[in-house]
């Protein structure tokens, strides 16, 4: 179900006061609070009365009976305080994180609605620590923002009271500290505070050179300047020491001045208190109540004092925070329900002139004018301003003169909301956010249904065929359907298994045969060349994660198996054959290349295996220490011989491990209960992808043909089985890793490009957004541009392969911020131009 767009809030994040996150949302639980804090004082009180009246009353004047009753009334009152502080502090923080998820919500909002400017002049990471961190104190505040300074001013004014009542003369002896403490924690703390906000500005100048660095690392790992990088970081990071050092000293010197100043209160009442009690002036039990009283006094002080401390520091992170990023948001109104236009796509260009903010002019009086359903090529050199302008059309960039007109319509005029409807951006490196292939795709066609006039209050998700439908158009959807083949089915997916080990007969039937060359088929009874031979063993999956096949050599169980296999000393000592292999391979200089084809282990772990050698000696490979055996069982259990062409298994190894073979299924389930499963035709492999499921067999070749063959005739067998949708359904389900990472570039650009045909704009503006596409790929969106879009879609491309132009309606030749050529193609060739002289080298 899709939510109403929030309402625009008259006062923006940035402008609200610190209090107001501790009200907001937060009413009934404040006042909840008020009431137990004002029980809690009575019942804090309510002790000392009982303390003064256990000795005067009770131990005085030996009377049990009452001394039971005062004892019980204050077991009571401890009792009920300790309780309703334990509510107090959970409800505070309640509120806390209720204030601190409300403030970067709303502040988070409002920073992805601020202009792109500004995030050219922000690194990512002060934007994080703004967020995470420096909202946290912020945060923490909110919850104690009124229900601490009610509690210990309430408590304060009890307690003060109540000695007054005990003893006027030494109550104001005793408070008489008080006012001098309140005059020099304000003072020190002033100046903990400028420190502080020195602190916070040198901390985000930290974060943003982290950041910086972290994203330039591979030019600074280029160009070797390490030096220079931690130079700048030390410079940093020892500004900070000197402010934290001075900042920390004022504020433990505020602690120092408030502890000092409230053990003086218990050096009066022994001096003024005990003098009272030797002339008869005042009772011993009020002595101990008045020392227990002003012991209790110095808590909510205490408590007061941190809380503002807390205060200051809250306020000057929360302020800087909010400072920071007090700018109007570029967009508002892009969330609103005012309704959008109809757009035809006529565009027109006059006059347009974009400087930047240093003074440089990008674009100096371009002009020119689009029918709507036209598409316009714009080529020229680097830096010519072909993509400040499509930034300028998109309402990316706001430019400094000039117009450009939609439908008539100046662009300054029509809505963000409008934009975003109506208007799609493919950019030469576009974005691919974290998460699933199916949110990618969704995400502009949701983002435009989000701000569109709701209607029946539902967002209604595209059909599966109209998401296929642009994977197709952008040549993706082969890529998906692999993704799927290579996900895991569980256990609930029992009808799509069956329907998998049917396809898996059929494409053995029709295909194996041709396709022996780039497959071998498991068999039963054959050992796998382009296998490991843990896996020859196994013959089938493992189930469990606990029991990867890569650390099986090492479980105890398992090596039970091979020895009463009499397995184990054979591996030991075709291990060591490998280990000499390996080794003799490293000292042959002309070798070095094949090492990391040769094994499957790395030249870092050149120093264990030379020990290995260095221990055997003239001992045999079962004579070694555990870890050393454990290494060389493991070296040789990963071993295949087809991919490693280092050496071959012998003969009577090979038959032994044949016979391992045929034992494991059934002593595995005793050992292993439900962990593996073996291979077999008639029966679905948990532990294995759907497409290892339907091959049967390892792929003896990594060439792109053999896959391109293999994967076609899945294809057509997926089709015979309907399942083919079913399968890119689980394909769009595929996770892209972190900003997209485990898709290549070619399909991160084709991506985008099906995320804008899916929204279904009227103007489509590509900013070099083909350049990562191999020849044929190029060619399936030219098509696109050419006939599918043409007459329906205004189209601005920025092209950079001139082979791609001619069938364009109109082609622009820029140069130097200036339009310098537009008409057709052959006009712009017949006039012998810039275009001719890019297109011939004349």
């Amino acid at each position: 179900m899709r939510t109403s767009p929030p309402s625009s809030s008259p006062l923006r994040p940035t402008k609200k006061s610190l209090f107001f996150w501790a009200v907001k949302g937060n009413l009934k639980i404040q006042f909840l609070l008020l009431l137990i804090i004002v029980a809690m004082v009575f019942f804090r009180v309510l002790p000392l009365e009982m303390q003064k009246r256990i000795i005067n009353e009770s131990i005085y004047l030996g009377k049990f009976d009452s001394l039971l009753l005062y004892c019980g009334i204050y077991l009571l009152a401890v009792t009920a305080t300790a309780g309703m502080k334990l509510a107090t502090n959970y409800l505070q923080v309640v509120i806390s994180e209720r204030a601190m998820v409300a403030m970067r919500k709303e502040l988070y909002g409002h920073i992805i609605n601020l202009p792109l400017w500004f995030f050219r002049n922000t690194q990512p990471g002060m934007v994080v620590a703004s967020l995470m961190t420096e909202l946290n104190t912020a945060g923490v505040f909110a919850g104690m923002a009124i229900a601490v300074p009610i509690s210990n001013i309430l408590t304060l004014l009890a307690f003060a009271a109540y000695l007054l009542w005990l003893n006027p003369p030494l109550a104001l002896a005793t408070l008489a500290i008080y006012p001098v403490v309140a005059f020099l924690i304000p003072y020190l703390q002033k100046k903990a505070n400028r420190l502080n906000k020195q602190r916070v500005d040198q901390s985000r100048l930290i974060s943003n050179q982290i950041a910086e660095s972290i994203t330039g690392v591979t030019e600074i790992n280029v160009h070797g300047a390490y030096g220079q990088e931690k130079r700048k970081f030390d410079r940093l990071v020892e500004a900070l020491r000197r402010i934290r050092t001075r900042w920390s000293l004022l504020r433990f010197s505020i602690k120092t001045v408030n502890n000092y100043f409230s053990s003086l209160g218990p050096f009066v009442v022994f001096l003024f208190g005990g003098y009272l009690v030797m002339n008869g002036q005042l009772e011993l039990g009020s002595l101990v109540a008045f020392l227990s009283a002003q012991e209790k006094l110095y808590d909510p002080w205490k408590e007061l004092i941190e809380y503002y401390q807390v205060f200051q520091d809250a306020s000057v992170r929360y302020y800087r925070t909010m400072q920071y990023f007090d700018l109007p948001a570029e967009h508002d109104e892009a969330l609103t329900d005012k309704p959008t236009s109809e757009l035809n796509g006529n565009l027109e260009v006059r006059n347009l002139t974009y400087t930047t903010t240093t003074g440089t002019t990008l674009l100096k009086g371009v002009s020119f004018s689009l029918r709507a359903g036209e598409n316009l090529a714009l080529i020229g050199f680097s830096g010519s301003g072909k993509s400040t302008l499509i930034n300028c059309i998109a309402k990316m960039f706001d430019y400094s003169s000039g117009s450009i007109l939609l439908d008539g319509r100046e662009i300054k005029d029509v809505s963000k909301k409008e934009i975003i409807h109506h208007v799609g951006y493919i950019s030469q490196q576009p974005f691919i956010f974290s998460g699933t292939l199916r949110e990618n795709l969704l995400y502009a066609h949701q983002a435009k249904t989000e701000t569109a006039p709701i209607n029946d209050g539902a967002y209604q998700e595209p059909e599966l065929d109209q998401l296929i439908l642009s994977l197709q158009h952008v040549g993706m959807f082969v890529d998906v359907v692999h993704f799927g083949l290579n996900r895991f089915l569980s256990d609930e997916d029992s009808e799509m298994m069956s329907r998998i080990v049917r396809i898996r007969k059929q494409f053995r039937i029709n295909y194996g045969h041709s396709l022996e060359k780039y497959i071998e088929f498991y068999h039963k009874d054959r050992y796998l060349l382009y296998a490991e031979i843990v896996e020859n063993i196994i013959f089938g999956a493992p189930v469990k994660k606990s029991l990867p096949l890569s650390s099986l050599h090492k479980h105890p169980e398992f090596r039970r198996f091979l020895d009463e296999r009499n397995l184990t000393e054979d591996l030991l000592s075709f291990g060591v054959k490998l280990v000499y292999k390996f080794l003799n391979l490293l000292a042959n200089p002309d070798g070095l290349e094949e090492v990391n084809d040769a094994l499957p282990l790395s030249p870092e772990q050149v120093e264990k295996y030379q020990s290995i050698v260095t221990h055997l000696g003239e001992n045999v490979p079962n004579q070694l220490p555990a870890d050393e055996q454990t290494l060389l069982l493991g070296l040789a259990l990963q071993f295949a011989p087809s991919p490693y062409k280092i050496a071959t298994i012998p003969p009577d190894l090979e038959a032994k491990i044949l016979q391992a073979r045929k034992k494991w299924p059934q002593w595995s389930k005793k050992i292993f209960p439900e962990a593996f499963n073996s291979f077999a035709d008639t029966r679905y492999i948990l532990g294995q992808s759907i497409l290892n499921n339907i091959l049967q067999g390892r792929m003896k070749t990594e060439h792109a043909h053999a896959q391109e063959e293999i994967n076609q005739n899945i294809i057509r067998l997926l089709i015979e089985e309907d399942l083919l949708e079913a399968i890119a359904e689980i394909g769009m389900t595929y996770h892209l890793g972190s900003m997209g990472n485990s898709l290549s570039g070619g399909q991160k650009q084709k991506l985008a490009i099906a995320r804008v045909l899916l929204k279904n704009p009227k103007i489509i503006l590509m900013d070099e957004a083909t350049s990562a596409l191999d020849n044929k790929s190029q060619a399936r969106i030219q098509n696109l541009i050419a006939h599918r879009w043409r007459g329906n879609k205004t189209v601005i491309a920025v092209v950079h392969r001139l082979d791609s132009i001619r069938e364009f309606d109109k082609i622009g030749v820029m140069k130097a911020g200036k339009l310098m050529e537009f008409g057709t193609y052959d006009e712009l060739i017949k006039q012998n131009g810039l275009l001719s002289e890019l297109v011939f080298g004349k």
